[in-house]
């Protein structure tokens, strides 16, 4: 991978570079537009590819349409999920046909809304349905007139499909012919700068014809030919020509999974190169898995381990048997036992005589974790200690002595860990709790803390990396492609499924009752609030407004404690201690206790303007009860405006839509894996992780949700040619050198490893 100096002379797509404006039928002007764009040569526009298309196959007719819809909607019952299918590289679907009538209907005085009905010959007719602008698209659309619509539809309860203000193209007689002729027409973004140019829909096709008749012949390939040979891919140019003129749907889905296939199979070669260079170069410590710390620990539990708590624990003896540094991520649902999983871990390796570091994201999670896991080391005559950013100086100096000269076994903290100053005695393990991604920069920070310690230079210590956020299969492969992965999906015996129901706020009076008697039954109870004090911009109930009121008005026969994250470390502290003793009856509360908290005897949660939080947020904070052996349960309050969107089950606003979907899913299932995949599907990886922050490029073909199948296989695929040739030497990988090289030249972090 160090041989670059040739490849770009290999590289014959050089010859690309003819500037738009000598192309036939663009010109100074059209170029200009494209140029805002960023198209700056006939490659680029060559790589444009269509977003949808337009064709008159039975699978594109309104009926087809009416039918996916109807099938999405049984086959995600459980959830009430509705999901459009994924067509061409977009989830929206796109139909065609003429315009049968066109309805005006008034709601009041100043209320309008036109629809038009458009039929296609199929049996099946579907509504367009404009609330704005609507004088104006009186006057433009006529019956008659052939319409192609792109959106997402939406399924009523007569399994009639409608479209709210979708895109639409007028077909004119000439595009109609192609049409009827059985031709597919592509569907290109048209942008304002483009439209302003006098870039048409036809003007586009016609400009990109023109290309790949003169230019197709430059594009070089971009996978090596044995690989398209065994997958039975398209040649790049033939890809590239049926993305945009397909010869049939057959030659269309070759070629879209030829460049979602590409895309990602990039991608993976890249983790899988990082991965297997970090563990070619780098010595781990071996761990004898024996250990009478983790064997009385485990002889004194009151509950037995499940099946893949055991599992993961083979896992973890295995990779630090082997000589190189483990590095796996665990996952697990909220309450599923990952944290006692992890210690048992801990244990093997100090019973090998190294001390071990426990990384939790916030100073209160950190604390709950030094108070558990005291609990259970103290009896084995074993000790830990606390280390944070918020600590004095005189008890970080006793910290440090402690970590210096190994009396510490474990050291419990946020990135203080890492500080400069710090010295470890021979760190052997680091956990890393509920942080969403430790890749190449935290491994050379943790490379840094080993060397400076008692360990010797040449080793690195193994490192677990714990979420209680589950994550769907397609970013574990991506996001984490470069950890081993373990899951802890069955829940300890002794937990019962969190009851969950939406409660509206007319019914606020009835469920303060069902709090009430769950505190005179021996309960405590949490109530939760999105803000802290209320805000004059947003509608929504706030902790400390709502803390006199529930004290003074509703329960003021119990004790209240009130928490937030305004308030000060050492505050917040106080106050969870009160509540884990019994002190407080109630706590309320903002979103600071989604993590950092276990109180077994709190058996009900409120969740106050509950649409406003995440599912993540949701599921999280839902989590904070039923960690007892009674019955728990989770009310999720909501405003009234929502009964009708919920009995429905649709809204044109999407946000409004997204948050009932949201509820409905946290009422219909405590599976953290199916809620993440749904969260997935609501907000798309980069939302749902922080593309910046997990490292996930924006890609710009594959779909993470829906591409399990194509993501597996590019894994295998760079796993094989990876086996064979490790360093990509042959002359049959050339063609993969010179693409690694121009994809990822700017990431030199991954240039230096490779």
């Amino acid at each position: 991978m160090t041989e670059t100096k040739n490849i770009e002379d290999t590289d014959k797509s050089w010859k690309l570079i003819e500037k738009l404006q000598f192309i036939k039928g663009v010109g100074p002007k059209k170029a200009q537009a494209f140029q805002k764009e960023g198209f700056q040569t006939s490659y680029d526009l060559l790589t444009y590819f269509p977003r949808a298309y337009i064709d008159r196959s039975g699978s594109n007719s309104i009926k087809q349409a009416v039918l996916r819809l109807m099938k999405h909607k049984a086959d995600n019952a459980e959830l009430n999920f509705n999901i459009d299918d994924d067509f061409i590289f977009t989830s929206e679907t796109t139909i065609i046909g003429q315009v049968a009538a066109i309805k005006e209907n008034r709601y009041g005085a100043k209320r309008q809304m036109l629809k038009l009905i458009l039929n296609d010959g199929s049996g099946a007719s579907a509504g367009i349905i404009f609330w704005n602008r609507v004088n104006y698209f009186k006057s433009f659309f006529k019956t008659g007139m052939v319409l192609a619509v792109s959106g997402k539809p939406q399924l009523d309860n007569f399994n009639s499909i409608t479209f709210v203000h979708p895109e639409i193209e007028v077909i004119d007689e000439e595009d109609q012919n192609i049409y009827k002729s059985g031709g597919i027409l592509p569907k290109y973004k048209i942008t304002e700068n483009m439209v302003e140019a006098r870039i048409s829909l036809r003007t586009m096709r016609a400009i990109i014809s023109k290309i790949l008749q003169s230019e197709i012949k430059y594009v070089n390939e971009t996978l090596p030919t044995e690989l398209i040979k065994s997958l039975g891919l398209p040649e790049i140019k033939e890809a590239i020509s049926n993305l945009h003129f397909p010869q049939s749907h057959e030659a269309l889905r070759r070629a879209r999974f030829r460049l979602k296939f590409e895309e990602i199979f990039y991608f993976m070669l890249r983790i899988e190169l990082l991965r297997k260079k970090i563990i070619s170069r780098e010595q781990g410590i071996i761990i004898n898995p024996k250990s009478k710390y983790a064997r009385l620990l485990y002889s004194n539990l009151s509950f037995k381990l499940t099946d893949d708590q055991k599992k993961f624990l083979r896992e973890a003896a295995a990779d630090m048997q082997s000589g190189k540094p483990m590095n796996r991520l665990l996952q697990g649902d909220v309450g599923s036992g990952k944290t006692i999983a992890a210690l048992l871990t801990i244990l093997m390796v100090i019973e090998n005589g190294y001390q071990c570091c426990f990384m939790a994201p916030t100073e209160i999670l950190a604390e709950q974790h030094y108070k558990n896991i005291c609990r259970y080391i103290e009896p084995l005559g074993l000790k830990a200690v606390l280390l944070t950013g918020g600590q004095k100086n005189s008890i970080r100096k006793e910290v440090y002595k402690d970590i210096e000269d190994g009396s510490a076994n474990i050291i419990i903290g946020t990135h203080a860990l890492f500080a400069g100053a710090l010295k470890y005695f021979k760190p052997g393990l680091l956990v890393i709790d509920e942080l969403h991604r430790f890749g190449v920069e935290q491994r050379a920070e943790l490379i840094k803390l080993s060397r400076n310690s008692h360990l010797d230079e040449n080793l690195i210590p193994h490192i677990l990396v714990m979420t209680a956020t589950p994550i769907p299969r397609t970013l574990t492969m991506t996001v984490y492609g470069d950890l081993d992965v373990s899951i802890i999906k069955t829940m300890p015996k002794n937990r019962k499924p969190i009851k969950t129901k939406i409660v509206f706020d007319s019914l606020i009076d009835k469920l303060y009752d069902f709090v009430a008697s769950e505190i005179q039954n021996g309960r405590q109870a949490f109530i939760v609030y999105p803000l802290v004090e209320k805000s004059e911009k947003m509608e929504l109930k706030a902790a400390v407004e709502h803390y006199e009121y529930l004290r003074t008005d509703i329960f003021p026969q119990f004790k209240l404690g009130l928490l937030h994250g305004q308030m000060h470390s050492g505050e917040k502290e106080e106050i969870m201690s009160k509540f884990l003793n019994k002190s407080y009856d109630i706590l309320v509360a903002t979103t600071v206790i989604e993590v950092g908290i276990d109180i077994p005897n709190a058996s009900v949660i409120v969740i106050e303007d509950s649409e406003r939080f995440g599912l993540s947020q949701l599921h999280q904070l839902r989590g904070r009860v039923g960690r007892g052996n009674s019955q728990s349960y989770c009310f999720l309050v909501t405003k009234d405006k929502f009964k009708y969107n919920f009995k429905s089950g649709s809204d044109e606003n999407s946000e409004r839509n997204s948050a009932i979907i949201r509820l409905k899913t946290i009422q219909d299932t405590t599976d953290g894996f199916k809620i993440a995949e749904v969260d997935l599907k609501l907000r798309g990886p980069g939302d749902l992780l922080g593309t910046k922050q997990s490292g996930l490029p924006d890609f710009k073909y594959i779909d993470l949700i829906n591409d399990v199948g194509i993501i597996e296989e590019a894994k295998r695929q760079a796993s094989i040619i990876l086996s064979e040739d490790e360093d990509l030497r042959l002359p049959k990988h050339e063609v993969i050198r010179r693409e690694i090289y121009k994809r990822y030249r700017q990431d030199k972090t991954f240039l230096e490893i490779a």
